[in-house]
């Protein structure tokens, strides 16, 4: 296995938390990973994106420059990184925030409503966690039941009451594309 996932949106979408999540939960299940952030120039609303890198064997290095998976939270992040996938990559699009189709027709295309999904739960900042959940399920990168240890862990114990919103985001992402 060598996974190498571009992640992108805007600042507050939680870009940067899923390629944490991704990386300590292959970390987890004894993978080398690597984590490389990505910020535009302001803070919140601003582009943001990371590459995640999960292998059987050593990371060589932690930049992407053919992706197996991109994974665009909006439209300027499908503009921008839909071309970095390889062939018969994976394409996860945010259809709840992006109005158009994969140019792409080399590549496998999931449009996922993450937003209307995390809305439906009552908290759209899950929006990430649908996505991820989806990721899980088309991909087996890692378990969801490592995913939410990953959670746990990088949440810390004053924020554990939001586990279970989480949880439940991550299935229904995973339900999405079955």
């Amino acid at each position: 296995m060598n996974e190498q996932i571009i992640i992108a949106g805007f600042g507050g979408q939680g870009i940067m938390l899923m390629g944490q999540l991704l990386a300590y939960a292959g970390m987890l299940e004894g993978k080398y990973v690597s984590w490389l952030p990505s910020y535009g120039p302001e803070m919140r609303g601003g582009t943001a994106n990371c590459n995640v890198i999960i292998s059987d064997s050593p990371v060589g290095s932690p930049i992407v420059t053919e992706a197996t998976t991109v994974i665009a939270m909006n439209r300027p992040s499908l503009d921008k990184f839909e071309n970095s996938l390889k062939k018969d990559g994976l394409l996860l699009i945010n259809s709840s925030l992006v109005d158009r189709q994969a140019e792409r027709k080399d590549v496998r295309s999931y449009y996922i409503d993450a937003n209307d999904i995390a809305n439906q739960l009552g908290n759209l900042k899950v929006a990430n966690m649908v996505m991820l959940g989806a990721l899980v399920e088309l991909t087996g990168i890692a378990s969801i039941k490592t995913v939410l240890e990953s959670l746990k862990k990088v949440l810390g114990p004053s924020k554990q009451h939001l586990i279970p919103l989480n949880e439940q985001a991550l299935e229904r992402g995973g339900l999405r594309v079955k």
